[in-house]
């Protein structure tokens, strides 16, 4: 069990005030949601315009990297970032600052071959499973037991709903006999249920300002590491 800060994603510039977006933003915020109590971190890399680019991991990891030594450190390869299937692969085949482990989501079409790019250059995978149907998809992938973990990542505003999707992934799962670690994470009004819920079944998760950016009682964290040290201490409840 481990709480994972996931520190930016996609928001927009203006979503939060402590948003980080540089690589120099970024490995100071990670410093401190280390501290924090932070197990893991999981981070989208900017460009110099702010936007998400798979181009800009080599200078973000090494940044983050030399704040935080020893601390495993992820990124997305979500398809929207460079929206388009080759630049995709290329810039994952030409990482030189490699990161420890990265997500790959099951929604998307070129996931299998993401996945298997992953594994060549000895990165780690975090099976994004956001959907039953992605779950289904998932273990009929030969290779699926090759991955670091498996995230349930529900973005359902709906907490009733959202239970029921995460319940069926874990039974699709279960099911089929896959025995990687889970980490359960929601987004904005679901993310603290979901602490609560991963916390009682001994799973992991992540909050962030990539999730969510108010605590538990519904008002605005001050930042991410305020974020990350509310949910450690509901894992150290």
């Amino acid at each position: 069990m481990i709480v994972q800060a996931c520190i930016n994603g996609a928001r927009p510039r203006d979503f939060h005030p402590a948003l980080p977006l540089t690589a120099e933003a970024m490995a100071g915020d990670a410093a401190a949601c280390v501290a924090a109590g932070a197990s893991e971190l999981h981070i989208h890399p900017r460009g110099l315009d702010g936007r998400e680019s798979l181009a800009a991991v080599d200078a973000t990891v090494l940044a983050v990297r030399q704040a935080c030594p020893g601390t495993l450190i992820g990124v997305s390869t979500g398809a929207w970032i460079e929206n388009d299937v080759e630049r995709t692969r290329a810039a994952i085949f030409g990482w030189r600052e490699l990161p420890d482990y990265a997500s790959v989501n099951l929604s998307e079409v070129d996931a299998p071959r993401v996945m298997e790019l992953l594994r060549q250059r000895g990165v780690g995978i975090e099976a994004g499973l956001a959907t039953v149907a992605d779950a289904e998809r998932f273990v009929a992938l030969p290779d699926h037991d090759r991955v670091l973990r498996i995230l349930i990542e529900i973005d359902i505003p709906d907490l009733p709903v959202a239970l029921d999707e995460a319940h069926g992934i874990a039974t699709v799962l279960d099911r089929a006999g896959v025995r990687r670690p889970i980490l359960l994470h929601g987004v904005d009004a679901t993310v603290w249920p979901f602490v609560k819920v991963a916390h009682r079944k001994r799973w992991s998760t992540r909050v962030g300002l990539e999730d969510g950016k108010t605590l538990a009682d519904g008002t605005v964290a001050k930042d991410n590491a305020a974020i990350v040290a509310a949910a450690v201490a509901i894992f150290r409840g």
